[in-house]
């Protein structure tokens, strides 16, 4: 067997040369490609009975890889979501393999054309004003640990950061002025760096929980002195959305999660009359279009574009205005 025509030979020269040279894609993004190969790979070899690093680009063939997908979905209970974006990694996998290996375009063909499963998107979730005071007031701010926790939750409302952003944020990137504007500097998605402004409030808080720290280290850390992790920021968030549904029992109708809070800082964004390229500019969105849908969720903002039209239909205009100037008219005509 060719060793140009192994499958291991060609994932990994995928995830060296292209996912990480030639692309630099997001660290998340590497993972999320490393895992999605991890799973299929073994996947296959248990399938077809040959050691993994005996396997050619023929043992996935299209079929195969539709029973991959289903055993993602009904054995590993994948959402659809997480389905259609190991298929993503495989399609482009398939596509780089096509680009150094003219003689293996019919398979690329053959696994580019399985196609992404449709699904219905939930409808997104937002906190009204007063449920996201009720979950800044929940944190004991009267101790350490509290005081962190609501410092985080305070700069996740203010700059609608997604999570990786502020557990990966350094204290460098804050740039902290008590008597002018404070703003951070946020380094996002797809390698793009935005700024922020923050809330004399924010600003002090944070202020608070970085003096006299080291400008590299992260600005939230857990009780080992490392930076918060995913899962923590998400256990945290649980936590005293469970407390803070004693004086607001409508959160209890919600699922709420750190995006939720990005959500909710897009709305009220939103509701105060920012203009919508100016949010999509505040959370780091690369297309309007992304930005847009909350124009879609807010019922508030639908509320008063029709209450705008309910006035103007009792103000009705005239149909035809031209005939109130006769003299505009005769104008016209002598000429």
């Amino acid at each position: 067997m060719s060793r140009a025509n192994l499958l291991g030979s060609w994932v990994r020269r995928f995830l060296l040369e292209h996912v990480i040279a030639e692309r630099n894609l997001s660290k998340n993004t590497q993972r999320s490609y490393r895992d999605t190969f991890s799973i299929l790979l073994p996947w296959i070899s248990k399938r077809s009975r040959h050691p993994i690093d005996h396997l050619c680009i023929a043992d996935l063939s299209r079929d195969v890889l539709k029973d991959f997908l289903d055993h993602l979905e009904h054995e590993r209970h994948c959402k659809i979501r997480t389905r259609n974006q190991r298929l993503a990694a495989i399609h482009a996998m398939a596509r780089f393999v096509a680009e150094h290996s003219p003689e293996d375009v019919a398979w690329c063909t053959t696994i580019r054309a399985v196609p992404f499963k449709r699904f219905h998107r939930p409808q997104l979730t937002y906190l009204e004003k007063p449920e996201m005071d009720a979950l800044l007031a929940a944190p004991d701010r009267n101790t350490g640990l509290g005081r962190r926790d609501y410092t985080l939750l305070l700069f996740l409302y203010n700059s609608g950061t997604r999570i990786s952003e502020a557990s990966n944020l350094p204290i460098n990137k804050l740039y902290l002025r008590p008597n002018a504007m404070s703003h951070v500097e946020i380094f996002g998605k797809g390698g793009k760096t935005r700024r922020c402004p923050l809330w004399a409030t924010t600003a002090g808080e944070l202020l608070a929980l970085t003096r006299n720290r080291s400008p590299d280290e992260p600005v939230f850390v857990n009780r080992y002195g490392q930076a918060i992790t995913r899962h923590g920021v998400h256990r945290l968030v649980r936590k005293y959305v469970r407390k803070a549904m004693a004086p607001c029992p409508s959160l209890a109708t919600k699922c709420i999660s750190p995006h939720t809070i990005r959500h909710t800082t897009a709305t009220h964004l939103l509701r105060a009359g920012v203009d919508i390229n100016t949010i999509r500019a505040w959370l780091g969105h690369v297309s309007i279009d992304t930005t847009n849908i909350y124009v879609e969720v807010d019922l508030e903002r639908k509320a008063q574009m029709l209450e705008k039209t309910n006035a103007l239909r009792s103000n009705p205009v005239s149909k035809r205005p031209w005939k109130e100037n006769p003299s505009l008219m005769a104008f016209l005509r002598s000429l």
